[in-house]
């Protein structure tokens, strides 16, 4: 994401939870906060409120005394323990807002964690979905197709599952969780699993070669990650794996070229969080052989709306079968409801995150010749869609629900992507689609 550069992807959702009591087991750990933590904290609220004041889409800010929600939130902060805490409080100072694009992003960490373990939604189950080989949580005996009952004591639902994600993954790493899972044979196990913590390099000197190599590494190994994957079967069909909508204009025409040169195409944005806005009309452009909009944006003055502009002979006229789950969210979300409303293809899988807002990164930084950088998303537009109506909170229903069970996800089937062929007049065996676009780790 660029400096201020518009952006309908969703990182993580916040909604009204207590985040910072989730795990106070880990209190006694962290590092008392100094009065400076604290300045720098009440800084950092000062300036949050400063941007949703000027740029939050809603001027009453859904009801929401500004003012007296960030007065409340200094007090919290002069009696913080620590640094974590601090910045949950400040976090929690966006939760009523319950706004899927306006939440606080906290400096980064010296220490990389990685939990070895992947869940997801699936219906109104969460599942594990994958298990990283040599990982604590692959000897503790955690298998894909478990079903996480408990984590830390708190049960996971649709509802809460981007809180916890967003407090595990972004705002309080945590060195390890407690779980209760239910197996497929209905038999209930408690696991302690471990995160594998990566100490890196408290300090960054940019006039050092080395230190640039470093980030260079860091950046390939996560364009590694979320590369755009994909299949050909002969000239019949070509799926396509998205994993996120952050491609350039020119990069899309180079996807699609490939596209073209096929009869069918299944875009699997399962998994796909959402990205820029000139990628989603960039995209949708090649679908229509006119020009089509997305839907009417709603802020604090008249924007214009959001319209894919066809790409005329280039369009492409094959069938097409779009796959959704629960974290297809944003810009994935307005793509899959775009080819319902304007009946172009069939959309297949489970029903999506329903987080479908437009909103802008504002950067940050403290200190001068050591530097820290945080950051906040605002929301500046809701998204109206042709029919009326905001995917905020609302998701995406499918045309054909398809959900892997928890023996599918054990023997890595994929029926959803199975099904979406067969939609298309072809074959393709669950087992076989499950192998076309295995789980990747961080090297």
């Amino acid at each position: 994401m660029t400096k201020t550069a518009r952006t309908s992807s969703i990182t993580f959702v916040l909604a009204a939870i207590c985040i910072f009591h989730l795990n106070t087991s880990l209190k006694a750990q962290a590092p008392k906060a100094s009065s400076l933590d604290k300045q720098r904290g009440h800084d950092i609220a000062s300036q949050i409120k400063g941007e949703l004041k000027k740029n939050y889409y809603d001027p009453s800010f859904h009801g929401m005394d500004l003012d007296a929600r960030f007065k409340a939130a200094d007090g919290k902060i002069d009696s913080a323990e620590s640094i974590g805490h601090i910045f949950g409080i400040i976090a929690q100072a966006l939760l009523d807002l319950e706004d899927s694009h306006t939440f606080f992003v906290p400096p980064g960490r010296s220490a990389r964690t990685e939990y070895g373990w992947e869940m997801q939604m699936i219906g109104d189950k969460c599942l594990v979905t994958a298990v990283k080989p040599g990982s604590d949580a692959e000897a503790k005996g955690l298998r894909e197709g478990d079903e996480v009952w408990t984590i830390n004591g708190f049960g996971p639902s649709r509802e809460n599952f981007w809180r916890i994600e967003y407090l595990f993954k972004a705002l309080r790493p945590q060195p390890g969780m407690k779980l209760t899972v239910r197996r497929p044979n209905g038999k209930e196990d408690e696991l302690v699993v471990l995160a594998k913590i990566t100490e890196q390099k408290r300090l960054m000197d940019l006039t050092s070669g080395e230190d640039i190599w470093y980030l260079i590494r860091e950046s390939e190994n996560s364009d590694r990650l979320h590369r755009q994957r994909y299949v050909e079967m002969g000239n019949e069909l070509m799926i396509w794996k998205m994993p996120r909508f952050g491609l350039t204009e020119v990069q899309v025409d180079d996807m699609m070229a490939k596209v073209r040169k096929h009869k069918s195409l299944v875009l699997d944005l399962r998994g796909n969080g959402g990205g820029y806005v000139i990628t989603l009309q960039r995209l949708a452009g090649y679908f229509f052989d006119h020009d089509v909009k997305i839907g009417d944006r709603k802020g604090r003055k008249e924007m214009k709306p959001q319209v894919a502009r066809t790409r005329g002979d280039k369009v492409f006229k094959g069938q097409l079968v779009v796959l959704i789950d629960s974290r297809s969210a944003s810009a994935a979300e307005l793509f899959a409801r775009l080819v319902q409303l304007e009946h172009r293809g069939t959309v297949v899988g489970d029903r999506s995150a329903g987080a479908v807002m437009e909103a802008r990164f504002f950067p940050h930084q403290w200190g001068v010749d050591v530097v820290a950088f945080w950051g906040v998303s605002i929301t500046d537009a809701d998204v109206i869609m042709t029919d009326g109506k905001s995917l905020e909170k609302a998701g995406v229903n499918v045309d054909e629900l398809v959900l892997p069970s928890p023996a599918d996800l054990a023997a890595k089937r994929d029926p959803a992507l199975a099904r979406a062929v067969a939609l298309l007049g072809l074959t393709l065996d669950a087992d076989k689609a499950g192998q076309m676009f295995p789980v990747e780790w961080r090297k």
